[in-house]
């Protein structure tokens, strides 16, 4: 083989060679059983960030709740109609498919809680659109007795007012990166005002590497 003919066969396999370690991908599905840890994003928060919050905020606001609702005269529990008006996502990720998913797992735990008995989030999206009202605006008295007074219209009134607020905070080093998630539920008492407040944090962290990837 002359020198010629080996300079462009050398080249040829130094591609085949870094298409194999750098370039070719290939992408595969599992399911994942009950049993499973859940993956743990690479890039931003997912299931096993959001589902840990949720578990933690709702469930001790949800026993402070229950732990104050129960008069000795009263044989049963006093169960409290909850209008869960929305999440804001003030973090500095977008939320992607999971805002949905947040609401609906949010809305399902509180349906089965047996402390609250949940408004149907299309009754309340219904009130929303009737009052031209953001979730977020509904702070307001007036706001507040004109959502009300919508929802009680059409048959779906409520004593409780819940809130959920997505935020995150970012620490850097380098190459590494650590965000701390918080997910805050706020309570409102729609006749009083009076709020109740909880939250729960994770903190995840994130690194780069640099170099080929087989």
């Amino acid at each position: 083989m002359d020198r010629r003919r080996f300079v462009v066969f050398g080249a040829g396999l130094g591609i085949s060679v870094a298409g194999g370690w750098g370039c070719r991908s290939q992408q595969t599905g599992t399911v994942l059983s009950d049993d499973k840890k859940d993956l743990s994003g690479s890039h931003a928060a997912g299931a096993e960030t959001y589902k840990p919050l949720i578990d933690d905020a709702l469930g001790k606001l949800l026993a402070r709740q229950n732990s104050g609702i129960q008069p000795a005269s009263v044989p049963g529990p006093v169960v409290k109609r909850v209008c869960f008006v929305g999440l804001e996502n003030k973090s500095s990720e977008d939320l992607g498919d999971f805002k949905d998913q947040i609401v609906e797992i949010l809305d399902t735990k509180i349906n089965t809680s047996g402390t609250f008995a949940p408004i149907s989030r299309k009754f309340v999206q219904a009130g929303l659109t009737e009052t031209r009202l953001r979730p977020d605006e509904l702070f307001l008295p007036a706001n507040q007795h004109k959502f009300l007074a919508a929802m009680e219209a059409q048959g779906t009134p409520f004593d409780y007012m819940l809130y959920a607020t997505v935020t995150s905070g970012t620490t850097r080093d380098n190459s590494s990166t650590q965000k701390d998630y918080l997910l805050t539920l706020e309570l409102v008492d729609i006749k009083t005002g009076a709020p109740d407040k909880e939250s729960a944090s994770i903190r995840k962290g994130y690194s780069k590497s640099f170099g080929l990837k087989r």
